[in-house]
């Protein structure tokens, strides 16, 4: 076999198992319910917290834990972008790059009193029926459902609400997802049954949906590391933000069903 014909077919072979070990983009996109003292059935915070239709000041965005700005303080992210209402119902989006690895995350913050539609979205995205693109200087980003991670992050909008038809499965992708809200395993057992997704992290009783928990359970997730382990890791970040010890910590956040 001539040489450059060799050389064309090693790199044909290289190529091809990169690609399937994984050497690829890697996305996770977050739906945030921004939370809402007047639209959702919570137990009320600080009127500035609690504004739904304010992002920059809101709990789960804005404020000290909250998704946006955690993320935006932490060394291992970086913010490429802000979108001012990108859709129908979300205020913003935020587009993140790991700092090491080729990992992006973007992240919408639904009007609070839009949860249903934040609830849906996250759902029928989970499903495969959400596939879109974001551009960031040029680059292209896979979103929505080509994210290999979904996550749902505020208030459970299925205890005040219900869902008549939970979406069934577009491809035979099978998604990892994380719900950050309270009671959530019960509540949307069904729901992600339906959608044919992988619970890797969602709760058992009442919790605070603030973002260390999530980054700490994306940390896992980038590193490869098996469920439990990334269920320890974001019960340590809860018991350390909240106090509550890590086996009650753990009692609270589980995996798989």
């Amino acid at each position: 076999m001539p040489v450059s014909i060799l050389m064309k077919f090693i790199a044909t072979i290289v190529f091809v198992t990169s690609f399937s070990f994984g050497f690829s983009q890697k996305t996770i996109h977050v739906f945030v319910a921004l939370c809402d003292n007047k639209n959702q059935g919570i137990v009320p915070v600080s009127a500035k917290l609690g504004n739904g239709q304010d992002p920059y000041n809101n709990l789960y965005w804005g404020a000290m834990y909250g998704v946006k700005s955690f993320f935006k303080r932490s060394p291992e992210w970086q913010l490429m972008k802000t979108v001012k209402n990108p859709q129908a119902a979300i205020l913003e989006r935020c587009i993140f790059k790991h700092a090491k690895e080729d990992v992006w995350l973007i992240a919408d913050a639904y009007d609070g009193k839009e949860i249903k539609k934040a609830t849906w979205g996250f759902l029928r995205t989970t499903a495969g029926y959400n596939p879109f693109l974001v551009h960031v200087d040029r680059k292209e980003i896979k979103a929505g459902s080509h994210a290999q991670l979904i996550a749902y992050v505020g208030h459970d909008g299925l205890m005040d609400f219900s869902i008549d038809n939970y979406p069934k499965p577009k491809d035979n992708k099978k998604r990892d997802a994380i719900i950050l809200a309270c009671i959530s395993k019960p509540y949307f057992k069904d729901a992600v049954k339906s959608i044919g997704a992988k619970p890797l992290l969602w709760t058992t009783g009442l919790m605070a949906p603030e973002a260390y928990t999530l980054k700490a359970a994306i940390n896992g997730w980038i590193s490869s590391e098996s469920d439990e382990q990334i269920r320890q890791r974001a019960a340590e970040a809860y018991h350390k933000y909240q106090k509550c010890g890590v086996s009650a910590a753990k009692r609270l956040l589980v995996t798989g069903w």
